[in-house]
């Protein structure tokens, strides 16, 4: 199956800086994929290379199918009613499901007859949410689509996402600072650290594929046969590690699977480290 999204060797520079470098990897149609970093990682650029804002000084970007994009500050016309808001999508985009999007916008207890600038944090990002998917895309990308929401909020719309991704086949690429909102959603995993990919690919087979090991900390300077360490922390006389592969331990050290934060977590504290030896491969 052809991915939804595929990125080669991408390159965005903002005069003397590059944003993103080499970026390669290519995200499986039916995915909701986490695209995570910390601010200035280039995830912005990523979307908006992805969705057609800006073109790349390097490389190739493809989104296959309709596009439908959020961005992160969710502009909306703060004096139409939601009504209006609606009536203005159907006139601007030709792939339209304006039933649909009433339906959704009643089931959420939003009224048609609003303002926008009058409704909550929350109801607005609803709203735009609703915009996009009244497009019927085939990818839905999202930038922040959590930012400045309050926790129940956050649940609604999460939850609200995935009954649109079960609810057809659709594709989703959204952003986070908050990697606990990403895990009962997200089964695909993209991290970017100072412009650069570090990871991607499955969550399952990412998280299967990676041990935290503690034990005393004289243990953490040795080599570690049929494992590579991707980070390391000392706490007066233990040691974490987070590692990739199957290492032949010492008897002190204790091992368990990671955690999709201290996966993150682990990866971004060491921008040097990359799962992946290239650009990522595509697991249907």
């Amino acid at each position: 199956m052809r991915p939804a999204l595929e990125v080669t060797g991408l390159g965005v520079r903002y005069r003397r800086r590059w944003a993103l470098r080499d970026c390669s990897l290519a995200v499986p149609a039916g995915r909701v994929a986490a695209l995570v970093g910390p601010n200035g990682a280039g995830k912005t650029t990523l979307m908006h290379a992805a969705v057609g804002l800006l073109r790349p000084d390097r490389g190739s970007v493809a989104a296959h199918g309709e596009v439908a994009f959020v961005a992160q500050d969710k502009p909306l016309y703060e004096g139409f009613t939601v009504a209006e808001t609606l009536d203005f999508g159907r006139r601007m985009n030709r792939r339209w499901d304006g039933r649909a999007a009433r339906d959704r916008l009643g089931r959420l207890g939003i009224p048609l007859d609003r303002k926008v600038g009058r409704l909550s944090g929350g109801q607005q990002a609803q709203v735009a949410l609703t915009l996009a998917v009244a497009r019927r895309p085939d990818l839905l990308v999202l930038d922040e689509p959590l930012a400045n929401l309050d926790p129940l909020a956050r649940h609604d719309v999460m939850r609200s996402i995935m009954a649109e991704v079960a609810g057809r086949e659709l594709t989703v690429l959204l952003s986070s600072h908050v990697v606990s909102d990403l895990e009962d959603t997200c089964d695909w995993l993209v991290v970017l650290n100072g412009g650069r990919l570090q990871v991607s690919g499955d969550i399952e087979d990412l998280l299967g594929g990676h041990l935290v090991l503690t034990g005393p900390a004289e243990l953490a300077g040795g080599t570690m046969a049929g494992a590579a360490v991707v980070s390391a922390s000392r706490t007066g006389r233990q040691a974490a590690l987070l590692v990739r592969g199957e290492p032949l331990l010492d008897p002190r050290w204790q091992a368990r699977r990671a955690g999709l934060e201290e996966l993150v977590m682990g990866y971004l504290r060491s921008p040097e480290s990359a799962a992946l030896p290239g650009p990522a491969g595509v697991r249907a």
